[in-house]
């Protein structure tokens, strides 16, 4: 049997490149330790030099709302869904405070002349019969990419904010109106001009002196605050009336045809001035509100209640009925 010495092994297996080859990092032979990743090195966060600061004050002279298109912003609820003291703008970010409903304005009469002042100068002079054909001939189509859609909820508090944005890059923005908010189109909070209307389509024109730098400061809501608790939109016995003539006219209106038939996402534009005639020769309306929902059909309805004026009497099977109340509306 053949034997080895220890010098023969040393010559053969050197332990100087043994060593080195077990210990070099080059390669990844199996089981072997991973070095240590160098800590990385920790940069306190840049804040952006056009960050506004915290808590933001805005000079917009209006109550801060979620939504500005309920009819009666001054309903009081009888209760809550949620605490009143979680701002839906964050904690601290907003030196208004936040009543569960609005965040109000404190002097709204010396920001409103301001903000009239500030709107005249943006707006300048008058636009050209030739101007604004451009402008509606350049953003009034379906395919515009600056365009803002408008649902049940109306104008929200954020829209605001994107219609400055869009304004940031073009003159006009087309704003397309669906359902509830059809019905009453003359709410505008932003600051700028309506050019042109067709049906539910509106423009909204920026004004000639119009800067992006200096645009007014729209805080953002960081969630939808949960709707109040409001008192009972329909009553058991109507204002004015008995028990027995209030059951008599709902009876009357279930059984009667209906005025006209609403549909779900539809344009109500002659629904008010419809009802407002049919009220000259009839005491009770119907309208047919199938397919519409529920809660569409009672917005629907404290809508027409402001704006007719008139009383909703019944909601039943998405049917609305309406009564003139004692006196004929104007």
């Amino acid at each position: 049997m053949l034997r080895l010495s220890s010098s023969s092994l040393r010559r053969r297996f050197p332990l100087q490149s043994f060593s080195s080859h077990s210990l070099s990092f080059n390669e990844d032979p199996p089981f072997s330790l991973l070095q240590n990743p160098p800590n990385p090195k920790i940069t306190p966060k840049q804040i952006p030099q056009n960050a506004p600061h915290i808590p933001v004050n805005s000079d917009l002279p209006f109550h801060f709302r979620y939504s500005y298109s309920e009819s009666d912003p001054s309903a009081n609820p009888i209760s809550f869904r949620e605490p009143p003291r979680f701002s839906p703008f964050g904690p601290g970010r907003l030196d208004r405070k936040w009543t569960g409903t609005c965040a109000p304005v404190e002097d709204a009469g010396s920001e409103r002349a301001k903000w009239e002042e500030d709107k005249i100068r943006v707006l300048g002079d008058a636009l050209t019969h030739e101007e604004v054909d451009l402008l509606v001939e350049n953003y009034r189509h379906s395919d515009c990419n600056r365009q803002i859609n408008i649902g049940k909820d109306g104008v929200t508090h954020n829209m605001l904010d994107d219609i400055h944005n869009h304004w940031r890059r073009a003159e006009a923005v087309r704003i397309k109106c669906l359902g509830l908010p059809t019905l009453d189109m003359d709410n505008d909070k932003s600051g700028g001009k309506v050019i042109y209307r067709h049906l539910n389509i509106l423009l909204l024109y920026r004004g000639r002196h119009y800067d992006s730098k200096n645009r007014p400061l729209v805080p953002l809501m960081l969630w939808k605050p949960r709707a109040p608790i409001y008192p009972k939109l329909v009553k058991n016995v109507a204002e004015g009336l008995t028990f027995e003539e209030t059951k008599e006219f709902r009876n009357r209106g279930l059984n009667s045809s209906p005025l006209m038939k609403l549909t779900r996402n539809g344009v109500y534009l002659n629904v008010v001035q419809k009802v407002r005639d049919a009220f000259q020769t009839e005491e009770v309306v119907r309208l047919d509100c199938t397919h519409v929902g529920t809660s569409d059909c009672k917005r629907i309805g404290v809508k027409l209640r402001d704006l007719v004026p008139c009383i909703p009497i019944l909601f039943k099977d998405e049917q609305i009925i309406l009564w003139r109340g004692k006196e004929r509306p104007q």
